[in-house]
Parts: structure tokens; C-alpha cells; sequence
């Protein structure tokens, strides 16, 4: 297996941030992205068509919004697998739904290829220093051949079972996600209604039960007006949920508590906020209980005026 040749489709938010990683850790990297733009940001070759990152490296890696993209470019006319050969690894780090990606898995196995499912974690912020946690699913010895292309990007790595196995942990771990930012960011508004310092707030969840991912990173630096942008939109955290209810229905689960970010997220997608980073559901949240936000630039402003006079 070559060490130094990945081959990368779809290099948007994240893919572009861990493609970088790649580039800078000395590997040679061909991208394909229907952005050719986004490729040279990332600092890869530009590859015209995906038959030609086939053809490039024994490991292709993909980062595509949902399993519909990632099935279109799979089994696609001129896709992968119609360009795939015996022993190549194809990585997919996508957030997809691990039914198809098990149908998917055997129609590698039956190319004598592999096919390995690495949900990740840490969002752009993670991606950027690459210290993302990767939930990994597929043949053990497969995984263990990906060491080297998994060290540029991750802090850490997690092999959860077999196909389907890294993608079931990242619908889970999402769904708590999106459960705890949603929930968090209601406290937040009802916070600010109440006349709390939210400074102080937080420091006492944090030092509480209810202590969680959003109160702990999210929320300090929102209620100063970062709502650290460029991270996972609310329509995709939307998908997410919807994605965990889809497996957990596949494997009999009761999914009693999608409820309350479906409708967090979904009135932020009512009211504009789809698009943006999903730590904007505070602003929706906000909007329907008196036009409520967190911050209201006084931090700034005083900080404005010592600069001033400093």
C-alpha cells in the first residue's frame, strides 16, 4: 500500500479542513469536488473526475453531506465502485445512515476492496488542528492498515465493530449533541428573561448536573457574541436527528426525546437560521420568546472603549 497517496472526494467544510491536515502532514493528495476551488484551498491536486482518484491511490477517502450523495457517487455511472479495484480501502467519513452503509460494505467486499465507516467528531474546530475523534467501523485489519491516514486528522481513534458499527456510534453521539444544544440553548433564553448574569449561570451548570458538551464549549463563548461559526447548520443537525430516529426504528428502539430538537432545529430553519451554524437555534429560540438575545454587545463595547483609551 502506498503511504504517501490518498485520494479525497468531497472537500467541503470538513473535508477541505482534513485534507489540509493531510497536505500538511507531507501526504500527496488528488481531490475531486464538484467545487474544483474548494481543492486548491485545501491545497490538493485537482482531479477531473473520480475514476482519476480511483486510479491515484489504494486509500480514497469521502466527505459528502448524507447517504444519498454518498450512494449517487458510489454506485454512480463512472463512480466508485465501477472504478475500484481489489485492496483498496475507501474510507467514508460522511454522517450516513448505517443501513446503507452496510449494503454498501458488501458490495466492496464482493470488488475485493474494503469499504470502512469513520464517523467523526470535534466539528471545524477539531478538523483544523487535527484532533478529530473518528468512530471507525469495518475489518479489523483494515482499520488498522488506515493508522497512518488517520493520524493527520484525529486525536483519536475508536474501531466500534464491524460495518455499520462507526456510523451507528456518530448517529448516537449526534443525537445527544443536537439533544443538549437545543435543550441548552432554552435554558440560556429563559436565563436571560429571568435577569441572570449568564456568566454566572453557566459557571454553576458547569459545576452541576446540568453539565453537558454546550454548556461547557458553546455557550461561554456565545453569550459574548462568538457563535463560532462554521460549524455543522442547523438543517444538517436536522438530518442527523432524522438519522438517528431511522436507526434506532432499525433496531427497535423507542425514540422518545427527538421530539425536542426537531423542533428546535426545525423552527430555526422556519426563521432563517437553516444555513448557519446550528448554535444560531439560540437566536430562534429567542426570536419566539420577545426577540431575546444572549449577548447585547456591552462586553464589546466597554472593551471598544478601553481600547480607546489605552
Amino acid at each position: 500500500m502506498n503511504k504517501e497517496r490518498i485520494g479525497f472526494i468531497g472537500l467541503g467544510n470538513m473535508g477541505g479542513r482534513m485534507t489540509r491536515r493531510l497536505v500538511e502532514a507531507g501526504i500527496a493528495v488528488l481531490g475531486y469536488d464538484t467545487v474544483p476551488e474548494r481543492v486548491k484551498a485545501a491545497g490538493a491536486q485537482v482531479a477531473a473526475t473520480v475514476a482519476d482518484v480511483m486510479k491515484f491511490a489504494d486509500v480514497v477517502m469521502l466527505s459528502l453531506p448524507d447517504s444519498k450523495v454518498v450512494e449517487a457517487v458510489v454506485e454512480g455511472e463512472g463512480g466508485v465502485l465501477a472504478n475500484c479495484r481489489a485492496g483498496q480501502i475507501v474510507v467514508d467519513l460522511s454522517t450516513a445512515a448505517a443501513s446503507s452503509t452496510i449494503r454498501l460494505a458488501q458490495r466492496f467486499t464482493e470488488c475485493g476492496a474494503q469499504y470502512v465507516d469513520a464517523g467523526i467528531s470535534g466539528g471545524a474546530a477539531a478538523a483544523e488542528k487535527g484532533a478529530l475523534t473518528l468512530m471507525v467501523g469495518g475489518d479489523a485489519s483494515a482499520v488498522a492498515a488506515l493508522k497512518w491516514a488517520f493520524a493527520p486528522i484525529s486525536a483519536k481513534v475508536a474501531h466500534m465493530g464491524d460495518s455499520g458499527a462507526g456510523h451507528t456510534t456518530k448517529l448516537l453521539n449526534n443525537f445527544l449533541n443536537a439533544v443538549s444544544l437545543a435543550a441548552s440553548a432554552e435554558v440560556m433564553v429563559a436565563g436571560k428573561k429571568a435577569g441572570l448574569d449568564l456568566h454566572l449561570l453557566l459557571d454553576v451548570l458547569n459545576s452541576s448536573s446540568g453539565v453537558n458538551f454546550a454548556t461547557l464549549n458553546r455557550f461561554p463563548k456565545i453569550v459574548d457574541g462568538d457563535y463560532l461559526e462554521g460549524g455543522l447548520t442547523g438543517k444538517l443537525m436536522t438530518k442527523d436527528v432524522v438519522l438517528y430516529v431511522d436507526r434506532a426504528r432499525e433496531l427497535g428502539v423507542v425514540s422518545l426525546n427527538a421530539a425536542g430538537p426537531l423542533a428546535s432545529f426545525g423552527l430555526g430553519t422556519a426563521l432563517g437560521y437553516g444555513d448557519v451554524i446550528s448554535n444560531r437555534v439560540v437566536d430562534a429560540i429567542g426570536d419566539v420568546s420577545g426577540g431575546v438575545r444572549l449577548f447585547d454587545g456591552k462586553v464589546c463595547d466597554q472593551e471598544k472603549a478601553e481600547e480607546k483609551q489605552a
